[in-house]
């Protein structure tokens, strides 16, 4: 090689040397500025591997329970334990060790053999799984015993044990009162449901989140980093509710039963305890698709209809606080029908009452005479009569808790909605609109002696023993009227249930005061008329313990339609059951003297259902809401005809009951 051709292998050689330097230098730059990028930004990027691999998890508190009146469980949340294993945190010392006590305890405490979970044990350690599912859904003691098994109770560091802990919600009574008690949920989008009192008491009951880290593993699943919780969650307080399961109950069946009997859309019951205004019980039932009844939507408080004749007792109570009146005075009924602006009222009975006073007009429910007696005290001075209406709380929100509650209307002088004869159609109930408890509230403060009561749902929470808030009556108005015209009133209605209209419900047993409603809805297209039927009223009639409201929605009107014949017989057996089967009444005040006709029913009551449980008993003479009782309590499905007491069984007394269903009951 000449010496011009080494220089210019020198020069090549030198300028690869340069090239590889200045690729050294720039892949030492470009570390050097990643290193120092990683200097100044290292919490991002460990942050950033942290979300990917380390995130937060939300524990739920488990919510407190929700009781009845006597401490019975409405609603409560209970625990699930899921049990996973780690087969790569043993070591290979104790995974051989305990492995087969392991296994045998497994097979011991569930369905599969020992020898199923050893090969799935040494299938996760061999493929390093880090959350093979061992069992789900465990109690609290099936969950403390897999703990104590070999292996398992080196925790999870050394044994590999994963517990992951999950709440459900759990509903004692199921569908009875299942609107009334409520829910709290969540959807997928994140919208919240509050229904009922688990809704409206939810900041109570819910208790306070927790939080726990967990790592990501293979597949998205995520395993806890710790055994203890980075943030505890605070348990929800429990909360002490008015509902008394057994007058709960006894409203559900006694609705169904008639909603059933005249193929009703939907209806309601509400029973409430006059002194403290305290809801003893809402039933909310409504036909579904497939024609059955169920607890769909809050027509109680959330329903706001016409009340029809409920509202004569309203008219009556402003006529004698407003015009200084009482129940002597008289009205024409004019035949049955009476004229205002070409618009036309007409009573039920169709020849009229005559010159009738407002007691008789009450008992017989006279449209014509109600309406009359309100124009010709308020017609001039409209106002008069909608400011006391407006006074009794009537025209206002009862300002429930619970979300939903519906909104009242009375039409008033001069405003929007007021008419010729707005007054008069105000004075028979049409042209105004309340939801039932809101005519309840009204009916329960008649009986209360004019003082109006806030009705009340929740009694107290507290947290374990202790007491954090208490729910004490709240009164709307102390005085819708004064006691006197309280007292008249009740007297009204009492005579309304022996005399009036509601005298098919009449027991001397017992005594209950009311008034039926029988109200036209979708009016104006007469194709689609159908009717409200309704009753409310308070027992017993002389000292009332309870106030009730019943409204059912379009009955069958080829069956029947009218309030004391829908409606009436439901507030019946709701009153019947309470007085005679519980002695709820007799018990509070004079336990030492009852009701001897009272004792009597509930003693051959208890000695009938004490005695028979395979073969029919005799039940003829009973009562029918008792005989029903029995009968239902021995398996049997009743059917009934007529009305009073049984006078005749499909099954005779005496009889073995053996594999039959079903049972006819013939009243008087």
């Amino acid at each position: 090689m000449n010496k011009e051709a080494q220089v210019q292998k020198d020069k090549m050689m030198n300028l690869r040397t340069i090239l590889v330097a200045i690729g050294i230098t720039i892949f030492a730059l470009a570390i050097l500025y990643k290193l120092v990028n990683l200097y100044f930004n290292g919490k991002k990027y460990a942050d950033l591997i942290a979300q990917n691999t380390i995130k937060e998890f939300i524990i739920e508190p488990s919510r407190g329970n929700l009781y009845s009146d006597d401490g019975s469980l409405l609603a409560t949340s209970v625990t699930r334990y899921d049990i996973h294993f780690d087969a790569v945190a043993p070591s290979k010392n104790n995974f051989d060790k305990y492995l087969n006590p392991l296994c045998d305890s497994l097979s011991h405490a569930f369905s599969h053999s020992a020898s199923y979970y050893k090969e799935a044990f040494k299938n996760a350690r061999r493929l390093k799984n880090k959350y093979l599912l061992i069992a789900k859904g465990l109690g609290y003691d099936q969950c403390r015993r897999i703990k104590n098994f070999p292996l398992f109770n080196k925790g999870a560091y050394k044994g590999g044990l994963i517990v992951e802990a999950r709440t459900s919600r759990e509903y004692p009574l199921g569908a009875i009162a299942h609107r009334i008690v409520g829910y709290d949920r969540k959807d997928d989008q994140g919208n919240v449901f509050r229904v009922g009192l688990e809704g409206a008491f939810s900041k109570y009951l819910a208790g306070i989140e927790g939080r726990h880290l967990k790592q990501k593993i293979a597949q998205g699943q995520w395993k806890p980093i710790e055994d203890s919780d980075e943030i505890e969650p605070k348990d929800g307080y429990d909360v002490i509710s008015t509902i008394n399961i057994n007058i709960q109950d006894i409203a559900h069946h006694a609705l169904l039963a008639q909603l059933e009997k005249y193929q009703a859309d939907h209806g309601c019951a509400i029973v409430m305890e006059v002194a403290t205004g305290e809801i003893k019980a809402i039933s909310n039932l409504g036909r579904n698709q497939q024609g059955k009844y169920a607890e769909r939507f809050n027509y109680a408080l959330g329903e706001i209809y016409e009340p029809g004749s409920l509202f004569k007792t309203m008219s009556l109570v402003t006529a004698m606080e407003e015009a200084h009146i009482d129940t002597t005075y008289t009205v024409d009924t004019q035949k049955g029908v009476i004229s205002f602006y070409g618009k036309e009222v007409w009573d039920s009975n169709r020849r009229g009452y005559g010159v009738i006073n407002l007691s008789k007009a009450m008992q017989v429910s006279s449209n014509t005479a109600i309406v009359q007696m309100v124009h010709d005290l308020f017609a001039k001075d409209p106002k008069k009569f909608v400011g006391r209406l407006n006074k009794m709380h009537l025209n206002r929100k009862l300002g429930l808790p619970i979300v939903g509650e519906g909104t009242p209307y009375l039409p008033q002088p001069n405003q929007k909605g007021w008419s010729g004869i707005a007054l008069e159609w105000m004075a028979f109930g049409y042209g105004v609109e309340m939801t039932p408890l809101q005519v309840l509230t009204f009916y329960n403060a008649i009986a209360n002696d004019g003082v109006m009561l806030k009705p009340r749902m929740i009694r107290e929470v507290k947290q374990w023993n202790k007491s954090v808030e208490k729910f004490d009556l709240e009164v709307l108005n102390s005085s819708v009227c004064s006691p006197q015209t309280a007292s008249v009133v009740k007297k009204v209605l009492e005579n309304t249930v022996k005399y009036g209209t509601g005298k098919s419900l009449y027991s001397e047993h017992f005594s209950m005061a009311g008034k039926t409603g029988t109200a036209q809805k979708d009016y104006s297209d007469k194709s689609k008329l159908a009717y409200v039927s309704s009753f409310a009223g308070f027992f017993p009639a002389e000292n009332p313990k309870y106030s009730c409201i019943v409204v059912i929605h379009n009955p069958d009107k080829s069956i029947g339609y009218y309030g004391a014949d829908v409606s009436g017989p439901v507030f019946k057996s709701i009153a019947q059951k309470i007085y005679t089967s519980s002695l709820l009444i007799d018990t509070i005040d004079d336990i030492e003297h009852p009701s001897p006709q009272v004792e009597k029913s509930y003693q051959r009551y208890n000695q009938i259902m004490e005695k028979y449980k395979t073969i029919a008993p005799n039940v003829v003479g009973m009562d029918a809401m008792d005989a029903i009782a029995i009968m239902e309590n021995l398996g049997l499905n009743v059917t009934i005809t007529g009305r009073g007491k049984v006078k005749g069984q499909s099954i005779p007394a005496g009889e073995r009951i053996g594999g039959r269903k079903s049972i006819h009951l013939t009243l008087l």
